[in-house]
């Protein structure tokens, strides 16, 4: 199957693929907790478009397919959040996808909870999935990423503590009703591109961030 979608995806007639990663920590232990949002809106992804999640390839757990002729790969590497660029960086390099065509999804401790922003490249932000990816990129920051906000810890609570708990009932509502814009987001990428995409998404989310800023959860 991976070398018959890799042979349909190279052929001139048809869209060149994207590579979908997101981040997070394999196990039950980690299952539902703020660190695993990347897991979760790949999960949320591949249901909505009936994509079996069955494969292990580079250290993921990897599926494909097409979303209206687009091919998609999609996966969540099993090397922990702090080595997932063992897994992100030979993906792109078996499919030999240019980085603008590999966007990375993960959880954001400086958006609000339920809050998402696209943007086409940045920093990692002390986030370690990030760095070890672009580590594994040689540096190169310029892959499009899309940042799912857990918000802040309370208190003086240690960041690491936070990110390993799983979410309250509110906080969860925000972020299941996130995954369904997530969704329809990539759903869009696909089909107008990036840069259209992420310029109307961004738009609706900045408002979305000004309402739920000052809300608890």
């Amino acid at each position: 199957m991976l070398n018959r979608l890799s042979r349909h995806c190279f052929c001139t007639a048809t869209p060149r693929p994207w590579l979908f990663v997101g981040l997070g920590n394999p196990g039950d232990k980690y299952k539902g907790t703020r660190h695993n949002v990347g897991f979760e809106l790949i999960d949320a992804f591949a249901e909505s478009e009936g994509i079996s999640m069955n494969a292990v390839h580079c250290k993921a757990i990897f599926g494909q397919g097409f979303v209206d002729e687009v091919p998609v790969f999609i996966a969540k590497p099993q090397t922990y959040m702090n080595l997932s660029g063992e897994s992100t960086g030979p993906l792109a390099a078996y499919y030999k996808l240019p980085l603008n065509r590999v966007l990375v999804f993960h959880d954001d401790l400086n958006l609000p909870c339920g809050v998402l922003r696209l943007h086409h490249k940045g920093g990692h932000g002390s986030h370690n999935g990030l760095k070890s990816v672009i580590d594994h990129f040689r540096g190169n920051r310029e892959f499009p990423r899309l940042r799912i906000g857990i918000g802040k810890p309370p208190g003086q609570m240690d960041p690491k503590a936070f990110l390993l708990q799983k979410f309250n009932a509110t906080a969860q509502e925000r972020i299941d009703a996130a995954l369904e814009e997530g969704v329809g987001v990539l759903k869009l990428l696909l089909s107008k591109g990036l840069t259209e995409s992420a310029r109307c998404f961004n738009r609706e989310q900045k408002y979305k961030h000004i309402r739920l800023q000052t809300m608890p959860t």
